[in-house]
């Protein structure tokens, strides 16, 4: 995902803008690893291989993204990995 792209994109679920973008690995003006979190309802969405993974509840794959979590909890704030995210450690 190119970074400048956090300036357009909103939460899926309420629409809130911006989002924080919070970088686990990148190169250049490119995002590799990363999320995407909502200071309004708390969700963050991982972007993973460069794509931000932003879908309703209902479609996101909790699996992936506790492995997510687990791979870059060292990178990402407590409010990503810890209690308060819909899919905590």
């Amino acid at each position: 995902m190119k970074r400048n792209m956090v300036e357009i994109l909103a939460c899926p679920m309420d629409k809130h803008h911006p989002l924080e973008l919070f970088e686990c690995g990148s190169d250049g003006d490119k995002v590799l690893e990363g999320a995407l979190y909502c200071t309004e309802c708390s969700r963050f969405y991982p972007i993973i291989d460069e794509i931000p993974v932003m879908l309703p509840d209902e479609l996101r794959d909790k699996e992936e993204e506790m492995e997510f979590l687990k791979k870059n909890r060292e990178s990402l704030p407590e409010k990503v990995t810890g209690s308060a995210s819909p899919w905590h450690l």
